[in-house]
């Protein structure tokens, strides 16, 4: 295992996830194809949006036929980022009929979840609207597909938080708890940057006022996360802030209360239900 996922580029670990796939999908064959369709018939399908969203992952569906079979064409109706409605037709995909059935799953199962991430991160910066705040996503994602969920949130409107544990210090509980305090945490990440001649920036989570007036005693960090805080205790964080910090709320904010932090002044506002839970958007593929 690599020591740190970031020495791949994301157009590499795009293809890894396809081959991956395929291998998992296909294995020594797709023997029902095979046993009935001529290896020279030719054919259509449509991409068919069935339930109204935001669509997401046409240009990865792109990849998937063209990693397949490079003779596939793609004809895109519908670009990343369009709001579709059922009856919708998002692309027409011509080749060989065993290309277009070979490859069908995949690029279902990528789009769907794709554009019910965009879908469900499109509803919550739609309640943001007016605000300085914005959504962000978190690690809460698939295994492996992580590229592709948060390029489905910024497709949505949303904003990619760190992507990994190597773009960004984030001392949570957790670390501040394991390193005997919030002070050893901070003096111990300045250290470790400085040894390693690393630029990244610092985010510390706080559960409580009084853990935040340690940090800003302390300072040297970029942003601060307000963990399951209340309404009442946001605001006076942000008071508290001043607007020295980036500010982020995370912790069980769902599209009824999101509005309600952000108009509390926070910059931010982290919401895992974005990649951990959403539906994928329907649709199907089937012969033009």
């Amino acid at each position: 295992m690599p020591d740190n996922q970031n020495m791949y580029s994301v157009d590499e670990l795009e293809d890894r996830l396809i081959d991956l796939s395929f291998a998992e999908d296909i294995g020594d064959g797709d023997h029902t194809t095979l046993c009935c369709i001529p290896d020279d018939a030719m054919g259509k399908s449509h991409l068919l949006i069935k339930e109204d969203g935001v669509l997401a992952g046409v240009e990865v569906a792109k990849k998937v036929f063209h990693r397949f079979d490079p003779s596939m064409e793609v004809q895109v109706m519908m670009e990343d980022g369009t709001k579709v409605k059922k009856g919708d037709i998002a692309m027409i995909v011509s080749g060989k009929v065993r290309s277009l059935l070979q490859t069908e799953r995949l690029m279902l199962n990528i789009m769907q979840r794709m554009s019910g991430i965009a879908t469900m991160t499109n509803k919550y910066v739609e309640k943001l609207k007016g605000t300085k705040t914005c959504v962000l996503d978190t690690r809460k994602t698939t295994p492996g597909m992580r590229m592709l969920e948060k390029q489905a949130v910024k497709i949505g409107g949303g904003v990619n938080h760190r992507i990994g544990l190597f773009d960004m210090i984030l001392l949570k509980d957790n670390h501040i708890d394991f390193a005997g305090g919030i002070e050893n945490a901070l003096s111990r990440c300045h250290a470790y940057l400085k040894e390693n001649s690393l630029d990244l920036k610092i985010e510390i989570e706080v559960r409580h006022l009084g853990e935040l007036q340690q940090v800003l005693d302390i300072g040297g960090i970029d942003r601060i996360m307000l963990d399951n805080f209340s309404l009442e205790d946001t605001k006076k964080a942000v008071e508290m802030i001043g607007g020295r910090y980036e500010t982020e709320s995370s912790g069980g904010i769902t599209l009824d209360t999101i509005r309600e932090y952000a108009e509390c002044g926070v910059d931010y506002v982290s919401v895992g239900a974005l990649t951990h839970s959403v539906k994928g958007l329907d649709m199907s593929f089937k012969a033009y």
